[in-house]
Parts: C-alpha cells; structure tokens; sequence
C-alpha cells in the first residue's frame, strides 16, 4: 500500500509541472532590454513583444534595463526564476564582445542563460565621404596603404561590433585607419569630411546612403543583404570568409525548462515569418533567421572566440 501511495505522489509531482508547462504562458512576461528606449534592441524587442502578447492572450512588456553595453539587463535575466516569465531580448554585442571587454561581467552567458532562438540578422556598411575617391572596398585599401594613418573611421563607440568590424577588416586587410568613437550614429563629421569614413548599422545608416549623403562600399555580412543588395560584402571584395555582423535573439534563465524554451523557440518564428513583420523588419534593415538552442549556443560560442581574438590583437579595452 505504502510503495503505491509513493507512486502515486511522484506522479502528481512530475505531472504538475508538465501540465503547468502545457497551459504556458499563463502568467504575464516580460522581456529584459539591456539599452534604452528607442534603441534598435528596443525598437525590435517591442515589436515582437506586441505580438507575443496577441499571440498567447497575456501582457508581454518590454523592461529596459541599461548599462555595461547590455550586460546589466544580462545579469537581471541570469538571476531571475527559471520559470518562463523572465527572458532577455539580446544583441550580440552584450553576448560576444562583452564576456572579453568587461572585466567585471559578473555572470557567464552559456552558464547562466539559456539560448532560445536567434531571429534577426542586421549586417554593417562601411560608407566613406563622397569626396573620397575610392570607388570600391578595394579602392578604399589601396588608398589606406599608400596614406598609412592618415585615414580615419567613425564608429558607434569603443566595443561596439561597428568597431570590432573595423579592427578586424584592418587586421586582415593590413591597413593603418585612426579609429574615432562617437556615442551612438553620427554622421554629421563624415558627410562633412573631417572623417573619412564610417561603420554603421545597416538600420541606422541606410537612409543615409539611400540619400546619397555617404557612398556606401560593402556590407559586413558573408552573404549579401536581401535590404541592400546591389553593394558587395567584404568577403566578395577581397577578404573572403569576412563576416560581422550584429543579431538579435532570446536568452532565458539557466535551467528554463525546455518545453517552455521550445514553445518560445516556435512561436517566436512563427511571428517573424508573418508577411507584415517581415516587411517591417525589412524597413529597419534586417534579415531573418530562425536558429535554435543548440544553433544558437555554438554560436555564441564561436562568436565570443572570435571577437576575443580581434579585441586582444588591437588592445581594445572597455575605457578607451
């Protein structure tokens, strides 16, 4: 009698948080941001946050939890329940550049959160002043080469993949080009000419090159983008197997159960496939993807190795 009532208890006990996962989501969730408003992490976390929410019938709100490039909002997801209310709307600069740049990043991204899914795909342009003569990505070196120092590029901001990309193209290009961070896009310099060119997210500097304003050379991307097609990637131009890119995707908590993570992983790119989304994604300069846990953690894994490689070579470090 007593070996069937434990029988039966364990049952109950492993069949709770089975139904419970079944009747997911049935609480509200939110979606951590590690940048502030209007920011392109935020920008396209709200809208997938919005058709969440239509989707499963809860409230699903977006938090923005700033500082450290990302890794803040980071550290409020790795310690947050496991319980599939709580997942971090992640870029991967937070994810691959920081675990090298920070040396006070106080947890560890394949330790302590859980991939889920990879969805957006945005590539950089390197765009230069229209009074530059170089015409193309190779025009662009050989110029570098017979000016060393002389030439300059304006990122986002020390540690952003913008400069991570244009440390490595002139590592592998074997250029000498003056970095110049800014905090956030400005162009103003570079269509002005007192910078010679820049490195910028296709989202944000699209209009610009659109308009004639820069003359944009390459994408940063290994395939070229479905946004912009006609301009070549570095890897075509020169420096095969080039690729930098910046993504976005969801992390849960370590130890989420993987149901949940499952029911996430589809859900997610059922609303990215959607025909409206994709136009709107297209609009902000972005590709699709759709990878899952294991993609997205050997990923990870072979990003964060790489950006490593480039951050220690150029001595780039978090205060510069």
């Amino acid at each position: 009698m007593m070996r069937a009532w434990m029988a039966a208890l364990a049952a109950l006990l492993i069949a709770a948080p089975a139904q419970a996962q079944g009747n997911y989501p049935d609480k509200p969730v939110r979606l951590i941001v590690g940048f502030t408003a209007g920011s392109a992490t935020d920008i396209t976390a709200r809208l997938f946050a919005q058709k969440l929410a239509e989707a499963w019938n809860v409230p699903v709100t977006v938090e923005n939890v700033p500082g450290a490039g990302g890794s803040v909002g980071g550290d409020r997801v790795a310690k947050s329940a496991p319980d599939g209310t709580t997942f971090y709307w992640g870029a991967n600069g937070a994810l691959t550049i920081n675990p090298t740049l920070l040396i006070n990043q106080t947890y560890d991204v394949l330790r302590d959160l859980a991939p889920v899914v990879r969805l957006l795909i945005m590539p950089s342009i390197l765009a230069v002043n229209n009074d530059v003569p170089a015409k193309s990505f190779a025009d662009l070196v050989a110029l570098a080469k017979a000016q060393p120092g002389k030439l300059s590029y304006a990122s986002p901001g020390v540690g952003t993949p913008q400069h991570i990309a244009g440390e490595m193209i002139k590592a592998q290009a074997g250029i000498d080009v003056v970095h110049v961070p800014y905090r956030g896009a400005v162009f103003t310099d570079v269509v002005g000419g007192r910078v010679t060119m820049t490195m910028q997210n296709m989202g944000t500097i699209l209009p610009v090159v659109k308009q004639g304003q820069l003359r944009g050379l390459v994408v940063t991307s290994l395939k070229r983008s479905s946004v912009m097609p006609d301009l070549p990637t570095v890897a075509e131009s020169g420096l095969p197997g080039f690729e930098a890119i910046s993504w976005f995707g969801l992390m849960a908590p370590a130890g989420t159960p993987a149901p949940i993570v499952a029911k996430v992983h589809q859900q997610a790119v059922k609303i990215v496939m959607e025909p409206e989304m994709k136009a709107r994604l297209a609009q902000l300069g972005l590709d699709i993807t759709s990878d899952g846990p294991d993609a997205l953690a050997g990923i990870i894994k072979a990003d964060t190795a790489k950006w490593a490689k480039v951050i220690k070579d150029a001595n780039i470090k978090a205060g510069d």
